[in-house]
């Protein structure tokens, strides 16, 4: 079974900057699109970016030019860079096998970790 392990969250000021990284158990992010997803307090948990094996990415409008995926397949892990954050941007923050059109997943979840932007 796959285990995802989410990092790098924590509190940051509004305009701050955070970068989450995500690793899996095993070598099977070059092959899988990957994405991460957050969830806020009392919300419907919502894919954020995506990237696909090919390296394509796909992002939600709402941080469209603020936050960057990218992927280490030699690490096996796949980061999130978070710029200019906003209060609206706190939230849990999860890492997933992404099935590219569809809303689902191929592996559990993890822990997540969770994000705090201050105003």
């Amino acid at each position: 079974q796959v285990q995802l392990v989410e990092s790098g969250g924590g509190l940051v000021q509004a305009g701050g900057s955070l970068r989450l990284s995500c690793t899996a158990s095993g070598s099977i992010f070059s092959t899988n699109d990957v994405a991460w997803y957050r969830q806020a307090p009392g919300k419907q948990r919502q894919l954020v970016a995506g990237i696909r094996s090919d390296g394509t990415t796909n992002y939600a409008d709402s941080v469209k030019g603020r936050f960057t995926i990218s992927r280490d397949n030699a690490k096996n892990t796949v980061h999130l860079q978070m710029n200019s954050l906003k209060p609206e941007d706190t939230a849990v923050y999860f890492c997933n096998l992404w099935l590219y059109g569809t809303t689902l997943v191929l592996a559990s979840w993890g822990q997540g970790t969770q994000v705090t932007v201050s105003s």
